[in-house]
């Protein structure tokens, strides 16, 4: 079950991208007392958590009511995760927009945490690996980004933004490969006529 663990947890850590997202976090939240900072990290958790578990629980009856079969969210999924980290790779920063009242909530909890890429990943590792595993993979992801805001400031003065925003870049290179991946098993499952749904 470890081993399933971590095949589920490595690509959901890579998707979630903690160390990329804490300049955004961090100039989010800049002039905030440590207070108003745990508030928006408590509500940035639950509100990615509730996200992530709504959609991993209600995108099967979904796509079961629309037609849509494993094999083709893989592909649609692997060429969204391949854009995603081919716009990231491209620009120079993720830009977020939202007021104090709501950071915790939006953009922070979603889609900042909880966005598109990670709710289609978590979506096609279920089907592969099972829901408790998968969510246990999310809990655990959405855990460590806990842990990386609460020590925002320390983990910003080690790695600095340049070393934050570079360690985010390799971490999107390999979203794409994840993406490429999906695509590839998507059209294997397409062609070999299996559904899951």
């Amino acid at each position: 079950m470890l081993n399933d663990i971590l095949l589920v947890f490595i690509p959901m850590f890579f998707t979630v991208d903690p160390i990329g997202i804490l300049p955004v976090f961090v100039s989010l939240t800049q002039g905030l007392n440590p207070q108003e900072k745990r508030e928006i990290i408590f509500q940035s958790l639950v509100t990615a958590s509730l996200v992530a578990v709504g959609f991993i629980l209600l995108g099967k009856v979904i796509f079961h009511f629309l037609g849509i079969t494993m094999g083709d969210f893989m592909v649609a999924g692997g060429v969204i995760l391949f854009c995603l980290a081919m716009v990231d790779l491209t620009v120079q920063g993720k830009t977020r927009r939202g007021t104090s009242s709501e950071l915790g909530a939006v953009p922070i909890g979603t889609p900042l945490i909880a966005g598109p890429a990670v709710l289609t990943i978590s979506l096609m590792l279920v089907s592969v690996h099972g829901l408790l595993i998968t969510l246990i993979a999310v809990f655990l992801n959405i855990a460590i980004v806990g842990i990386v805001f609460i020590y925002s400031d320390t983990l910003i003065r080690i790695l600095g933004k340049a070393g934050s925003r570079a360690l985010s870049k390799v971490m999107m290179l390999l979203l794409a490969a994840i993406g490429v991946m999906m695509v590839r098993r998507g059209i294997v499952e397409i062609m070999s006529g299996f559904h899951t749904f």
